[in-house]
């Protein structure tokens, strides 16, 4: 937005609040506000969409799916991300794989977790519902499910967890375990935010491009004149990105025993 002529104001959330849609239109008419950028999760609340509407504020929408005007949206994706990953365990050799997954009510869950399974199912693997986990997309969920796949006989060699936050909590049950990462057990995130590399071992993970979705978004948004060239012709596709798998030292060969 350097240069842009417009400012950044940063707002964090809470959409657990009762008060969710009030604050966000308090914020909205008291900053006058041009133009907001919903993030995942909030951009999947329509209620916010819709209200944003009303009160005639511009706004892009970043998702792992289409949930508007291809206009309003940035879409990653998810499902390839998840594919991704099962490939590349399997390609590693692991059967024995476990899959921890995020809330479900987060959209990005069901579609990382459909391209991991779908991939797996690909190569002729189908995970059992014991091997599915549910997680809350934060590092303690992440060392609570970890501890409960790894007591399990015989347990996982592999397990992908729906974000580097999960995934840096089953290295550490890993620990606890007294196993090694990789050559006991490996373990694949998602996102590759700044953890992936804050943690030892560095995890193997699927890289989503922040920096160009928010770029993407950014211009979108500001971009007022091609935005009216792209709603008088209907524009048909959302702007999409595509995540690309990043190899670091968490994922190994299958262990021989």
């Amino acid at each position: 937005m350097r240069g842009s002529g417009f400012e950044l104001v940063v707002h964090p959330c809470n959409r657990a609040s009762p008060t969710f849609l009030a604050d966000v239109r308090t914020f909205v008419e008291r900053q006058k506000l041009y133009g907001v950028v919903l993030p995942p999760s909030v951009s999947e609340d329509d209620r916010v969409a819709k209200l944003l509407n009303e009160i005639g504020c511009a706004y892009i929408r970043i998702a792992s799916v289409e949930l508007d005007k291809p206009e309003n949206m940035i879409v990653g994706h998810d499902r390839m991300g998840g594919a991704q990953a099962a490939r590349h365990i399997l390609d590693l050799g692991h059967k024995r794989i476990a899959f921890i997954s995020g809330p479900d009510s987060f959209r990005s869950s069901h579609e990382r977790r459909g391209g991991f399974e779908a991939a797996l199912a690909e190569r002729g693997l189908k995970l059992e519902p014991s091997d599915i986990i549910q997680g809350a997309y934060t590092f303690e969920s992440g060392v609570a499910c970890g501890d409960e796949l790894l007591k399990r006989t015989p347990r996982p060699t592999a397990i992908f967890a729906g974000n580097d936050e999960m995934a840096a909590g089953v290295l550490q049950s890993a620990r606890k375990a007294g196993l090694n990462v990789p050559a006991d057990l490996t373990v694949v995130g998602f996102d590759d935010f700044q953890i992936a590399q804050a943690v030892w071992p560095p995890l193997t993970t699927i890289h989503t491009p922040t920096r160009e979705i928010g770029r993407m978004a950014a211009e979108k948004l500001i971009d007022a004149e091609g935005r009216e060239r792209r709603e008088r012709r209907e524009e048909r596709d959302p702007a999409r990105t595509e995540p690309n798998l990043v190899v670091r030292e968490s994922s190994g060969p299958a262990p021989s025993v």
